[in-house]
């Protein structure tokens, strides 16, 4: 089994990189695979609603920022971690406009997988960006791991994330978290259970018609 941590930080492996790494090391002592996978630099644009996914199969702007590249990563995972920072109060734009894509283009990748998200802040602004990841989750039909508190570590440097000693502590239960639900998920599918199946008919109701 394996987990695909994104770390939604343009900053490399800074502070939410810290947490996330906390996270993969506790998953990693339960059995499960980890990769992170950073974002980069690279200018990431937003979701344009264009639906030429919907015929290519993939964002057709995704192939230069790593969006795709990831989606096909995602195939093969078995769970997910979705770092970021808080910029001005909320999950940071770069790693906002990078799964907007991600799933606009790709949410059946996701669909019956566990996911969690995590996120480092300075002081503030935390629990609206939990608020904002854990969307992407409750869209795609995927369970969402918790922690013994809200996933999120305080710092403004690698080191002073490191001082959290709760906001670690949070990290290593929701590896364990995750790493239970992962195992719970493959002996269910061993002894036949199989998830959901889709009604026939999809309805898309609109409030003004």
């Amino acid at each position: 089994m394996k987990v695909l941590l994104l770390n939604g930080s343009p900053r490399g492996e800074m502070c939410t990189y810290t947490a996330l790494c906390e996270v993969a090391k506790t998953l990693n002592e339960e059995g499960i695979e980890t990769e992170i996978v950073s974002i980069g630099t690279k200018p990431i644009g937003g979701c344009i609603g264009c639906g030429a996914c919907r015929k290519a199969g993939k964002c057709v702007f995704g192939d230069n920022d790593g969006v795709n590249a990831f989606v096909e990563k995602a195939r093969e995972a078995d769970g997910f971690i979705f770092g970021a920072p808080v910029h001005y109060a909320s999950a940071g734009g770069a790693a906002s406009a990078f799964l907007d894509r991600v799933f606009y283009s790709n949410s059946s990748v996701f669909a019956f997988k566990p996911g969690a998200a995590v996120v480092s802040c300075r002081r503030g602004g935390a629990s609206a960006s939990l608020d904002r990841l854990n969307k992407y989750f409750t869209i795609a039909q995927m369970p969402v791991v918790s922690s013994k508190y809200w996933n999120m570590v305080h710092g403004n440097t690698p080191e002073q994330v490191q001082q959290d000693l709760e906001g670690m502590q949070v990290m290593r239960y929701l590896g364990r978290n995750m790493a239970w639900m992962l195992k719970c998920i493959e002996l269910g599918k061993q002894n036949g259970i199989v998830h959901p199946q889709p009604e026939e008919v999809r309805h898309a109701t609109n409030f003004i018609r």
